[in-house]
């Protein structure tokens, strides 16, 4: 595995900035965007997916990391019950639904997978790095 020496360089945030994109361009179309609380409930967790990976990685720890990535995956739970509630006010279409849930399953699978290979590695993060 190379070197990531940014969290934009890991595949669990890029994909979750596809996710936020996609909650965002759905949230902005009519009726959606009347549904207040809905919007703001998926924008939020939508972003947080995002901001939990970038901040878990910004600690430099790895405990604090994979805390952060476990709240991340959380908040992907939390988009996918909403997505629900979105296709049953028939504000996005059975296709965008689909769409929507493929995304934020496969987030949830990269999520599990990066915090067992955290888990397993001996390295336990940058802040605990000799210096040299």
């Amino acid at each position: 595995m190379a070197t990531v020496k940014r969290f934009e360089d890991l595949e669990v945030w890029q994909l979750a900035r596809e996710i936020c994109r996609k909650v965002f361009d759905y949230t902005t179309r009519e009726p959606f965007k009347r549904d207040f609380s809905l919007v703001d409930q998926m924008r939020s967790s939508s972003g947080s997916i995002m901001d939990n990976i970038s901040e878990g990685f910004e600690r430099d720890g790895k405990k604090e990391f994979i805390q952060h990535l476990s709240i991340a995956k959380g908040s992907s739970g939390e988009c996918r019950s909403q997505s629900y509630r979105s296709l049953d006010r028939n504000y996005i279409s059975k296709e965008e639904f689909e769409a929507l849930q493929n995304m934020l399953v496969m987030e949830s699978e990269k999520i599990s997978a990066f915090i067992r290979y955290l888990k397993k590695s001996d390295y336990p993060g940058q802040k605990y790095k000799p210096e040299t």
